[in-house]
């Protein structure tokens, strides 16, 4: 929800890094390997025994996921772009759960079961995506949600840093990713049939 609705008041320093960035000779695709590496050194940090840290690297991957759009918007979207960025966002978040698991074996369930819902929530993400007409500035329609990326990140940042608080974390995330699912579905349903598709 809040990349839907809050981006706007982080823009302006998500484009000034796209600038510094782009000066430094970095295209839109190299910032998505890197945010990627990032992230997942955040997971291998974490299950190192760092937390502070592993919270901190994982915000500077989600600075630099916002950044390879912004400045690929600025100078040449491409389809590639798109499926490395949609794809890694995935590699970082399967990262993150896995540290969890690792470090939180006692809370194994909800946190398997979070792995789970991102899954099926993200699926219908891309379902949605690709069914109903894009007219907006990304490569799909992007449709909206109650768990965003920068929700998940609030969600593991705070499971990372609040040790005897990971179960119910863990649930209370499970729930809000289920109902971005059926939101994601309700979504894609009454458009389909408000435009008389079956």
């Amino acid at each position: 929800m809040l990349d839907s609705y809050a981006r706007h008041t982080i823009q302006p320093a998500i484009e000034k890094g796209a600038k510094i960035l782009q000066s430094a000779g970095l295209s839109a695709n190299a910032i998505t390997w890197i945010a990627m590496l990032i992230g997942v050194g955040s997971g291998v940090v974490f299950s190192l025994g760092f937390p502070i840290a592993a919270v901190a690297i994982l915000w500077i991957s989600g600075y630099l996921d916002a950044v390879d759009g912004t400045l690929a918007r600025m100078t040449k979207p491409s389809k590639w772009g798109n499926i490395l960025d949609i794809t890694f966002d995935r590699v970082v978040e399967g990262a993150s759960i896995i540290a969890l698991l690792l470090v939180y074996p006692d809370a194994y369930l909800p946190i398997a079961l979070n792995l789970a819902a991102i899954l099926i929530t993200i699926t219908t993400f891309l379902v949605t995506g690709n069914v109903i007409t894009n007219s907006g500035a990304k490569g799909f329609h992007y449709n909206p949600g109650f768990m965003e990326r920068t929700e998940a990140f609030v969600f593991f940042s705070l499971m990372m840093l609040f040790p005897k608080a990971v179960s119910g974390l863990a649930w209370l995330f499970l729930v809000l990713l289920l109902i971005t699912t059926i939101k994601h579905l309700r979504d894609v349903y009454v458009w389909l049939r408000k435009n008389k598709i079956d």
